[in-house]
């Protein structure tokens, strides 16, 4: 098993088991991964429960369902994953349509 290295972004996604969003971020790291590939150091899917919905990049919540009400749209997620850990990065057709204003 390889390890990730130094400086690539760790995303984890915690989901709540109760309520069966294993699909939900399953898909969202599988969405992650075919727009970031080997640019992040790892997705990691953490089950929990009473209704939590979280992603965090190395430790910083970018997203949590109880707060932003809901769940993000795939464009949402990347674009808030790009933010944080990529700033300099494009998301080609991802942001086709984004006012970058």
């Amino acid at each position: 098993m390889s390890v990730p290295e130094p400086g690539r972004p760790a995303v984890t996604i915690e989901f709540c088991t109760q309520c069966n969003w294993m699909l939900r971020a399953s898909w969202m790291a599988s969405e992650l991964l075919s727009t970031f590939g080997t640019e992040l150091g790892s997705v990691t899917l953490v089950p929990g429960t009473g209704g939590v919905f979280r992603i965090d990049v190395d430790g910083h919540r970018i997203w949590e369902r109880a707060a932003d009400g809901g769940f993000p749209d795939a464009a949402e997620l990347k674009r808030r994953i790009r933010d944080r850990a990529f700033p300099e990065r494009g998301l080609g057709h991802a942001e086709a349509g984004r006012s970058t204003s």
